[in-house]
């Protein structure tokens, strides 16, 4: 025989300790679902906004994500994006939310410099390609961005970035 498990906000606990929701991220999601409409809404969201900085960045990001999507355009969607779209006021400390702006940024710029030499018809190379979108460095991608309208080939992109430190000059 089979019996429905349903659950809800009568059976699911209302997780407010940013250490609890930092030892069971699941049931803290499953919280803030189940508890989306209560007054306890913004102090569960927050318990886990502050779990989820400290997690792993590819767990965290999951349940980012998923609570996200599953809160959807509401009231308790909103409170969400305003506790994870938080201004940073500590950059450079590696939070999930700057790892994820400045993973998105690198994504950005390599694919805009690898349509740009598409465009331009420079042949880029498989490894070559890889290279470009496996790069996290900003500062690199810029410098590469700004050479793409300028480069015959992808080897003159490169060129400066494999001289010695020496022999590169400030332009």
């Amino acid at each position: 025989m089979t019996y429905p498990l349903v659950v809800g906000p009568d059976n699911l606990p209302v997780i407010t300790d940013p250490r609890t929701a930092a030892e069971k991220p699941a049931m803290a999601v499953f919280s803030a679902l189940a508890h989306a409409n209560s007054p306890h809404i913004e102090a569960i969201l927050d318990a886990l906004g502050r779990a989820l900085a400290g997690m792993d960045w590819n767990a965290a990001s999951y349940f980012f994500q998923f609570l996200d999507s599953a809160l959807g355009d509401t009231p308790a969607g909103d409170k969400w994006r305003d506790i994870v779209t938080f201004v940073n006021y500590f950059p450079g400390r590696g939070t999930v939310m700057e790892k994820a702006y400045l993973e998105g940024e690198a994504r950005g710029e390599a694919k805009a410099i690898l349509r740009f030499l598409e465009a331009r018809g420079v042949s880029v190379p498989q490894e070559a390609r890889n290279h470009i979108a496996d790069c996290t460095d900003l500062d690199l991608l810029n410098r590469w961005l700004d050479r793409t309208p300028h480069v015959q080939s992808v080897d003159e992109l490169f060129a400066e970035d494999t001289a010695p430190a020496a022999d590169r000059t400030e332009t």
